[in-house]
């Protein structure tokens, strides 16, 4: 190998770094948008319990409503019951009478019922209040936390940066591009090793997707410098000079 295939192992190394001190800025800022995500998900919550407890207590006015009127009618059987002139038109009054306070009554269940609907729904949407400030207030703790790593984090990749372009100027273009897109592809993991598979000599495999090397490419790694890639993963390969017997 020549100095182009080393110095894409330099800037392999360089690469690894430098994306392990991205990793670790991207999880710092991840934990805020995890709990941001939190702080919606309670609010949401919070609007859908408001939303339920409005409607029961539109349900539970309507009901008072019409518990009201008929009350009213109730009032009305009863005088009726004092001016009704024979004992049928009394009996017909005394029964629609009873009617009625049966309905009543089971409206007022379905009242009471409301009621504590209400009041449970009201101590939710406060339990969950509750749960919207402490989640906020960790919010707040931990977005100043993250603002300070971040700051540590950025430095790391600053100079790491630096590193990495100063091992870039001894690629060529073309090779530089190759190794730019296959460590997109591949997470940073542009180069992979050749290995040479246990047990067996002038067998070999690639490091990155394991597939098999035949030997001639080997022998253009230890006889040229240019850019041999893996057939299968495509990835830049080169050799592991104390693993390699040819």
């Amino acid at each position: 190998m020549g100095p182009i295939l080393h110095g894409l192992i330099k800037l392999q190394s360089v690469e690894n770094r430098l994306r392990a001190a991205k990793a670790k800025l991207s999880r710092s800022r991840r934990s805020v948008i995890i709990q941001e995500n939190q702080v919606r998900s309670l609010q949401s919550a919070l609007d859908a319990k408001k939303e339920e407890l409005q409607l029961t207590k539109v349900q539970s006015g309507r009901l008072e409503l019409e518990l009201k009127i008929r009350d009213e009618e109730v009032s009305k059987l009863r005088a009726a019951l004092n001016t009704a002139k024979s004992n049928k038109e009394y009996a017909a009054v005394l029964t629609q009478l009873n009617t009625t306070r049966a309905d009543n009554s089971k409206l007022e269940t379905q009242i009471l019922d409301l009621m504590k609907a209400v009041e449970t729904d009201e101590a939710e949407c406060e339990n969950i209040r509750k749960q919207i400030e402490e989640q906020k207030a960790q919010l707040e703790q931990t977005r100043k936390t993250v603002d300070a790593a971040a700051v540590e984090h950025e430095g790391e990749i600053a100079k790491i940066q630096v590193e990495w372009n100063e091992a870039a100027k001894a690629i060529p273009p073309e090779p530089l591009k190759v190794f730019k897109r296959v460590a997109e592809t591949y997470d940073g993991e542009a180069v992979a090793q050749v290995e040479e598979q246990e047990g067996r000599t002038t067998a070999y495999s690639c490091g990155g997707c394991f597939m098999g090397i035949t030997a001639e490419s080997v022998n253009l790694l230890i006889t040229r410098d240019e850019l041999i890639r893996c057939p299968n993963c495509t990835r830049i390969l080169v050799l592991n000079i104390a693993q390699i017997h040819v």
